[in-house]
């Protein structure tokens, strides 16, 4: 062969293995996370077991700002939002109200929310190739999220036939208000200001809300009076630890927006294009708390 040709050659296929060993751009997912609410909020992100942390772990969040971050590959975790947060002005340690992840600090730096919190947990590239996703209120709730999914028209080499519906999931209503007596988080010992709701598992500590001991299967744990309040409020939401059926979606290999208090006709917009017999959840024009006088409104069982 021409020693021309052969170096040629072999430039060709150093820069083929050259380009095929880089990390794809394609191969990773865009998480958007928007803050719709009146306050500012700071998101809390925490990779799971076995996945690195990413690049930021939290940052702080004003109304109506957002911000994208690019997710790897096989990534797992759950992001969150804090609120009512600060730093004490004599320790200088950064903390909050709700969501808290202990760090100190607005990077959680690999610590997770303290109850009551409500989480969007995603496991992307998982069975199938599908990504999983949901909102989940098993820990309590603080703040109304919706997670949009959009699919990239693309399924990777081991996705199942199937390519997930990339539904929209999420609870939009605030709680905090109509949360019963018995779980509710006052926002201080002189208030009776509702800031977030505590799951009954927190609240008791009784196996069988906690889906523990000799209720921790599916078929001895059952929804209990305090999931159902969540449940009914927000049908899309998981409720309590065996909730999968009608709370966990899928897409094959989407990009996500996450929003904090989503605007209801937004909202409604995009649950509306769902056609799988599950109810909307309940939104007013505010995302405030519907009274329990209000015939659609979801019944506490303190009441």
């Amino acid at each position: 062969m021409d020693r021309r040709l052969s170096t040629v050659a072999g430039s060709t296929v150093i820069l083929y293995l050259l380009f095929f060993s880089l990390p794809s751009e394609v191969s990773s997912a865009s998480f958007k996370i928007v803050n719709k609410c009146r306050r500012t909020v700071w998101p809390g992100l925490l990779s799971g077991a076995n996945t690195a942390q990413l690049a930021t772990t939290g940052f702080t969040l004003r109304s109506g700002e957002s911000r994208t971050i690019t997710i790897p590959q096989a990534w797992s975790g759950r992001i969150w939002g804090r609120a009512l947060c600060g730093k004490d002005p004599q320790t200088g340690q950064f903390s909050c109200l709700t969501g808290d992840c202990g760090s100190g600090k607005v990077e959680c730096a690999g610590g997770g929310a303290k109850p009551p919190a409500t989480l969007a947990e995603f496991t992307l590239n998982g069975a199938g190739g599908l990504d999983f996703y949901d909102v989940s209120l098993v820990d309590g709730y603080n703040l109304p999220m919706l997670v949009v999914a959009r699919g990239k028209g693309r399924r990777p080499a081991n996705a199942s036939s199937s390519g997930g519906s990339c539904s929209a999931t999420g609870c939009l209503v605030d709680l905090n208000g109509a949360c019963p007596s018995s779980l509710k988080v006052a926002r201080n010992n002189r208030s009776r200001e509702s800031v977030a709701c505590r799951s009954a598992c927190e609240a008791f500590g009784d196996p069988q809300y906690c889906c523990s001991g000799a209720y921790s299967t599916p078929d001895t744990c059952a929804p209990s009076p305090y999931s159902l309040f969540f449940k009914n409020a927000c049908p899309r939401s998981y409720s309590y630890a065996y909730d999968d059926k009608t709370s966990t979606y899928t897409c094959a290999s989407g990009d996500y927006i996450i929003i904090f208090c989503p605007l209801p006709y937004t909202s409604q917009k995009v649950l509306s294009a769902r056609n799988d017999g599950v109810p909307l959840p309940l939104v007013n024009k505010t995302t405030m708390y519907l009274p329990s006088k209000h015939p659609n409104a979801a019944s506490s069982p303190d009441r």
